[in-house]
């Protein structure tokens, strides 16, 4: 999300009248002349005394408490890159991470800088491809790889990237479209993109993001056929992967699993919100699948939605997107939704950032549980976490060997408040861009055994 930033960030890293011939998944230094390139793309690393967020989680969460896990300690440790923002990692099999970004500048091995915006103009979006190298978030090497511009948005006015995963050598990148603006205004409220549009559809690359085929799909014709217009709820706008590891290794059955936040006109038209639906608000979080192949896709008859529970407890799966069922539901807390398997402990993680009123301070909460399907238990509500962080997800390559320590990536603090203020940061550490703080998952000393 780009508005106010643009405002800190107006002066681009140098450009350089030189190139340097390395490949783009670099894994040692790059030279031009005494200079070291990838001394330029390393992260910024703050340090602080460790705390433990407090959780507090408000009287009406439908979720029960975890009976493992009931608080998230910050160990001090901070890294990260004032780089655009949007960056949700994939593991492929090269052991290299690769991820979409946007709005905002990203710094590039050949010390130029590309520059990303999904907003600017409908007929003129551009979207980023970047990479992560390393397997410590405090020794990491970050830049982009180029920039797509093959994804208009109208009839929307912004189009950004969401789920992305690259297995078996392809990556899958997609986008969904956002609207009226970046800068609207209900009564005096400011907002910033108060409706989700839908999403549109995924591009695809064999060569690791250097050559790209766009979707066959349109903002106008969307894969799933929904449409954001005049606020319409959308179920299915921003999806994100569940993160199954190195190359999807750990995948139940070798489907691809993703889940997105949204709404259904019977919750919206209850407690309405002009940003009810939005790329950061909802009421639902909805689960869905495929066996991802460049054929399968896009396709949306490959698809399976989560249609809820038979009377035997099973999950029901449909072909038919008319009977989708919310995976899960709290509404006017629901929002931005990423999950992640950690190996160790066997349970899958999901983080939801509740965006307030899209410029706000926001909210955001762990759940944990042992299936995908069900049985999710709160771990923690952090109040004005970030204290305006969103995107948030765990990467699993850094899931720590005791399952327990792992890093949290943010971006946060893109706007002002409504007093035109910055936002406070806290943690210590938090930024614009790509932020890793390393935590470790508090156990419920109240169930463990004597």
């Amino acid at each position: 999300m780009l508005v106010l930033w643009l405002a800190c960030a107006a002066s681009a890293w140098p450009q350089a009248a030189f190139a340097v011939s390395v490949s783009p998944e670099v894994t040692s230094n790059a030279f031009i002349g005494e200079h070291n390139v990838t001394d330029d793309l390393k992260p910024q690393i703050v340090r602080f005394d460790p705390f433990t967020w407090p959780s507090e989680i408000p009287q009406d969460c439908p979720f029960e408490r975890s009976g493992s896990f009931n608080a998230i300690r910050f160990l001090g440790m901070k890294s990260g890159f004032r780089y655009g923002d949007t960056w949700y990692p994939t593991w492929a099999e090269n052991d290299i991470l690769y991820s979409p970004w946007t709005d905002g500048k990203t710094k590039r091995l050949d010390g130029y800088t590309d520059w990303s915006q999904s907003w600017v103009h409908p007929e003129h979006i551009t979207t980023g491809q970047g990479i992560i190298l390393g397997d410590d978030p405090l020794n990491l090497i970050a830049y982009s790889i180029g920039l797509d511009k093959s994804s208009p948005a109208a009839p929307y006015a912004g189009r950004y990237p969401c789920g992305s995963l690259i297995h078996n050598g392809v990556w899958y990148y997609g986008t969904y479209c956002l609207g009226p603006g970046e800068g609207v205004h209900y009564g005096k409220t400011r907002l910033n993109w108060p409706w989700i549009g839908p999403f549109v559809g995924f591009r695809t690359s064999t060569d690791y993001g250097h050559n790209w085929t766009p979707p066959p799909h349109t903002p106008s014709k969307p894969i799933f056929g929904e449409s954001g217009l005049w606020g319409n709820p959308v179920k299915i706008g921003a999806p994100h992967f569940v993160d199954f590891g190195k190359n999807m290794e750990h995948s139940p059955d070798g489907k691809a699993y993703l889940v997105a936040h949204g709404a259904d006109q019977e919750t919206t038209s209850k407690n309405w919100r002009m940003w009810n639906d939005s790329w950061i608000t909802g009421d639902q979080i909805y689960l869905l699948r495929v066996t991802p192949s460049v054929k399968t896709i896009n396709d949306p008859a490959a698809y399976e939605f989560y249609g809820g529970k038979d009377k035997y407890g099973k999950p029901v799966w449909t072909n038919d997107f008319e009977k989708i069922k919310p995976l899960l539901e709290w509404d006017n807390n629901m929002g931005c939704v990423t999950v992640t398997w950690n190996p160790v402990l066997k349970k899958y993680i999901l983080c939801v950032t509740d965006g307030g009123n899209t410029v706000s301070r926001m909210n955001t909460y762990l759940l944990e549980s042992d299936w995908l399907d069900g049985g999710w238990k709160i771990i923690t509500y952090m109040k004005e976490f970030g204290t305006q962080a969103y995107f948030v997800n765990i990467p699993s390559k850094f899931i720590g060997d005791d399952g327990v320590t792992m890093w949290l990536l943010y971006s946060g603090n893109f706007s002002l408040d409504q007093d035109q203020k910055p936002h406070p940061i806290n943690p210590p550490g938090g930024h614009y861009g790509m932020t890793f703080q390393k935590i470790e998952l508090v156990l419920n000393q109240a169930t463990l055994s004597p």
